[in-house]
């Protein structure tokens, strides 16, 4: 007889309009947002909609973790992955700051979706797009393979995520303090003080922890008056694990 009692509910991955649903049980985990999606609010201009990210993530819990079109930093998302400094057949199109109008990053479709040994995923495509282009032209093109777990007190996300070059012609990608794969937490944890930090070298000092290349870092804050987070493992395999952790200094 196994001695752990937990019993997980049956995971399930399915389309829901313009998004794709995690769910364990009734337990709502992720939300995909495919095709680009409506505004939360009426003052975001037009070149900041866009789809191919994680919208939302919640604890088992049930507190939400990410954040959506911040007010301050409308162009941050759940989880998405655009380069910020790159150079591309000349031009320096910026696929992170897309209210600039150089680059942004398209939904381009959803493959298969799966579900085997206690585990649902899905894998879906993605076109980083080269505005100063004329006509615009693909720089890169992104596929996404996502897979969940969901344990007694934890859900697991594994994000695997490959790259090509869409040309013949690379995309280089100089060196800068961030980009390539960026998280938005929730709201309530705006400022300085309101955000809380674990890295794998025992750094809690948000300004240390910038910068520092570490196995894993956990972030979190408060959430509806109880501690949530989202601790992020940088696989060994990744390009020079482990990589630096970009946190800003306030935000």
């Amino acid at each position: 007889a196994c001695c752990n009692a937990f019993a997980a509910e049956a995971l399930t991955a399915v389309r829901e309009g313009k998004q794709l649903v995690v769910r364990s049980g009734e337990k709502e985990i992720l939300r995909y947002q495919a095709e680009p999606g409506e505004f939360p609010r009426k003052d975001i201009k037009e070149i900041f909609r866009r789809g191919g990210y994680i919208q939302s993530i919640h604890s088992p819990a049930g507190k939400l973790v990410t954040d959506d079109f911040a007010p301050n930093h409308i162009h941050h998302h759940g989880v998405w992955s655009p380069w910020t400094k790159t150079e591309f057949e000349g031009r320096k199109p910026d696929f992170w700051n897309m209210g600039e109008g150089t680059g942004r990053v398209d939904f381009a479709s959803m493959g298969t979706t799966w579900a085997k040994d206690g585990r649902v995923g899905f894998e879906t495509k993605h076109k980083f797009v080269d505005m100063i282009a004329k006509p615009e032209k693909v720089a890169l093109l992104e596929t996404w393979k996502v897979e969940v777990s969901a344990e007694e007190k934890r859900y697991v996300i594994d994000l695997d995520i490959s790259q090509t070059c869409a040309t013949d012609s690379p995309l280089n990608l100089p060196e800068f303090h961030y980009g390539g794969l960026g998280f938005r937490g929730n709201r309530t944890w705006d400022g300085a003080g309101n955000c809380k930090f674990l890295a794998a070298t025992g750094l809690t000092d948000r300004n240390k922890v910038n910068g520092s290349k570490e196995a894993w870092c956990w972030v979190g804050g408060k959430v509806d008056g109880d501690l949530a987070g989202v601790t992020f493992l940088c696989h060994p395999s990744n390009f020079r694990a482990p990589q630096p952790v970009r946190v800003h200094p306030t935000e």
